[in-house]
């Protein structure tokens, strides 16, 4: 319910309250005022800082001259977190590289002689090969949750030390647009991989079909039939042409990987 209150008839009573509604107006603005002006003097503190440290990073060239830096200037906020999160993508990435190299359990051994080997061991290979295409396409899930744990330890670690919002929204963009971009790749590499170990196998299964039907000339498989003949070299060709993928995308990784460490140098020196 809605009381309205009556005005008061004595002119000094409604100057009292003219005055007193002034006063908050003034406090009000006062107030306002000195929120924006607060906001504003800490970004341009932020904004100082940071070229403090910049100051301190010129000179750098690779991400191990940060932890350097960093002892020589043990207190400098910004230097300790591009540190921490320079740790952390290297991290990442060893990570990454284990889980990678679990993809193949047991590993397959690179230049296998299939001529030299009998039915069941080209039975055992087939096995290894489709568990090894079950991981490459089982992966993206598990390095996704690396990227997130990364990330999340960033962010933590920069709210710890009251980083500003500027500085920590930079920072967190260049963290996403590298995720991003690894994982675009690592998901092409994986497919490629898969496609590898499922050419692979459907090569090794016509061999380990034909156990005891073929002879082997020169290195060369000699098979009974032309239809042995078309399928084998289908699925040799396939095998090829998984295997020069991987190679490319190996070779992307490579290049991908100078350049987010030139993009992380530029973001820390700030040039």
């Amino acid at each position: 319910m809605l009381v309205l209150m009556p005005v008061p008839s004595d002119p000094k009573a409604r100057w009292r309250v003219r005055i007193a509604f002034l006063c908050l107006f003034v406090v009000f603005v006062a107030l306002s005022f000195g929120a924006w002006y607060l906001a504003d003097l800490g970004r341009l503190l932020e904004r100082n800082a940071a070229r403090e440290s910049q100051v301190a990073l010129q000179g750098i060239t690779e991400p191990a001259q940060i932890d350097a830096a960093l002892r020589q200037h043990p207190s400098d906020k910004f230097l300790q977190l591009v540190a921490m999160a320079g740790r952390a993508a290297t991290d990442t990435n060893a990570a990454a590289d284990k889980l990678s190299g679990e993809v193949e359990q047991p590993p397959i051994p690179a230049g296998i002689n299939l001529a030299a080997l009998n039915r069941p061991d080209l039975e055992t290979l087939r096995r290894d090969l489709k568990t090894a295409e079950a991981n490459a396409s089982a992966f993206m899930p598990r390095y996704t949750a690396l990227l997130k744990t990364e990330r999340d330890a960033i962010e933590k670690y920069a709210l710890s030390l009251h980083a500003g919002e500027e500085t920590l929204t930079r920072l967190l963009d260049i963290v996403d647009k590298r995720h991003a971009e690894r994982s675009a790749l690592f998901s092409n590499m994986m497919a490629a991989r898969a496609e590898f170990y499922r050419a692979y196998e459907s090569l090794v299964a016509v061999i380990a079909g034909e156990a005891g039907a073929y002879k082997v000339v020169d290195g060369q498989f000699v098979f009974q039939f032309q239809r042995t003949v078309d399928r084998y070299n289908i699925a040799n060709h396939a095998t090829a042409v998984a295997a020069k993928r991987v190679g490319e995308l190996a070779e992307e990784r490579k290049t991908l990987d100078k350049a987010q460490q030139a993009a992380w140098l530029q973001f820390v020196t700030g040039k």
